[in-house]
């Protein structure tokens, strides 16, 4: 069953429509469903579908060769390898002279480190032999700096050759929910803070009955491939797994400031940087600072990737039990009883995504979202916000800012006037008089009469669990 890139499909059917060369880049993180957009797409067309080898050129072009005569000729057993990929490109131009005709090439990293001279040989095609054809050329990878360097940047030589890019995210809360539209939100949630909203990871948790059961059978189980499928990306995109293992188990436990990571792991902080910064390229890691900074002085690091974040929260520390099959006993004290605590910060990233892309009725537009902390003078200490959400500076008036400020409450308790009174408080840090707040409290539980009488008087409005997916 196809879900949720319906946008994106409805695009590219409308390019392929026009009858008229195309240069589709498409990219993003493995597993997020790029193929599986790409499959839809083609289903119903003439296409020459080649999956690049991360293996030599000469292999790629055998692949490549097989893939074209297999356009050619279906029931051919066999294919001849053309002598070059320059041949092969002529076969390819020779056909979209003549027809409609979609020329994928997934994973294109692989080919352009297979033999360097491609994005250079694909831009002469572009501009002389193919820009008067009815090729539809997409070229697809899930190495996202590669991409966005080689492919998209000016340096590239196929830079302003794309007639149009899709940037292929994880899916939003909401449409995760899609997969499992019998489940209640409370169990949507935590599938979400789980797969992280990846497809791939979704369908392979494959929760039938009840989460527990599903996580005890398709990720703490070492032969499930849930299980070892964060190490697996490490190898196939790292040179040095082990080091980067460190720092991304250094994170999911705690440390979030460089030094932190740096002590923990004994890297040093200049190579710890290095190392940080291929993990943020990776989506893995996210840098943070508090919305309302615009230098680097309160940087905090986190695991950006919920699947990342849940596996080294749960599986290094319960490797004993889930190899010896002991954590189908031991698995609510050593994860269910935890869930509650890991899922404050996936409720805020729903929170923050609710906001941005389905809550009606907002007092102004958003034009950015994040959080805030900082030290408290009075009560010397650091005290944090959930959510800040700013206007844009056309939408400010003379007189102070629009700013929207949110907390969310992931506990099995109403939330009373305290936390709005919290937030006021908090708020008054970094705002002024002249500002215009709009206060936001999200509860997994629900809210006190006390509260809800708040925000019938305007002072705050109010979104349950179920509100959030409505």
């Amino acid at each position: 069953m196809f879900l949720c890139r319906e946008n994106e499909l409805l695009k590219m059917n409308r390019r392929y429509k026009k009858d008229e060369m195309e240069c589709i880049v498409i990219y993003g993180r493995r597993r997020v469903g790029k193929t599986a957009l790409i499959n839809e797409f083609v289903k119903d067309k003439p296409a020459i579908y080649f999956p690049a080898l991360n293996t030599s050129a000469r292999d790629n072009l055998t692949a490549l060769s097989k893939a074209i005569w297999s356009f050619l000729h279906p029931d051919a057993a066999e294919a001849p390898v053309y002598a070059s990929f320059d041949a092969a490109f002529t076969e390819i131009t020779r056909i979209a002279k003549k027809e409609r005709i979609v020329f994928v090439i997934d994973e294109f990293p692989y080919l352009a480190k297979a033999d360097d001279s491609i994005p250079s040989r694909l831009q002469h095609l572009l501009d002389y032999e193919w820009k008067d054809s009815k090729l539809f050329l997409i070229l697809c990878g899930s190495s996202i700096s590669f991409m966005e360097k080689e492919v998209l940047s000016r340096k590239s030589p196929l830079f302003g050759r794309r007639t149009a890019q899709f940037c292929i995210e994880p899916l939003t809360y909401r449409d995760a929910a899609k997969f499992h539209p019998e489940l209640c939100p409370e169990d949507n949630a935590l599938i979400y803070g789980i797969t992280g909203g990846v497809p791939h990871y979704i369908n392979k948790l494959d929760v039938k009955t009840s989460i527990k059961e599903a996580l005890l059978e398709n990720f703490f189980d070492t032969s499930a491939y849930l299980f070892e499928e964060p190490e697996n990306l490490l190898k196939q995109e790292l040179r040095e797994p082990a080091i980067y293992n460190s720092i991304i188990g250094a994170i999911a436990n705690g440390a979030a400031k460089l030094n932190e990571i740096s002590l923990r792991t004994g890297i040093e902080t200049a190579k710890c940087t290095k190392y940080i910064s291929v993990l943020t390229e990776l989506g893995i890691i996210q840098k943070t600072i508090p919305i309302t900074e615009k230098s680097g002085r309160k940087t905090l690091y986190r695991i950006a990737d919920n699947f990342f974040r849940f596996w080294y929260r749960f599986v290094p520390g319960n490797m004993m039990p889930v190899s010896n099959g002991s954590i189908i006993r031991l698995y609510d004290a050593a994860i269910g009883s935890y869930l509650s605590e890991y899922m404050g910060l996936v409720f805020e990233q729903i929170c923050q995504q609710y906001l941005t892309y389905y809550a009606p009725d907002l007092p102004f537009i958003i034009s950015e979202i994040g959080e805030w902390w900082g030290g408290h003078p009075t009560e010397k200490k650091e005290v944090q916000l959930d959510i800040v959400a700013l206007s844009s500076k056309a939408n400010n008036t003379q007189a102070g800012r629009k700013i929207l400020i949110g907390s969310c409450k992931y506990k099995n308790e109403l939330i009373g006037t305290d936390e709005l009174n919290l937030i006021r408080n908090y708020a008054s840090l970094f705002t002024n008089a002249n500002d215009k707040c709009y206060y936001y409290i999200f509860s997994k539980t629900g809210f006190t009469d006390a509260l809800l009488e708040k925000q019938k008087k305007g002072e705050v409005k109010l979104v349950t669990m179920e509100e959030l997916y409505q």
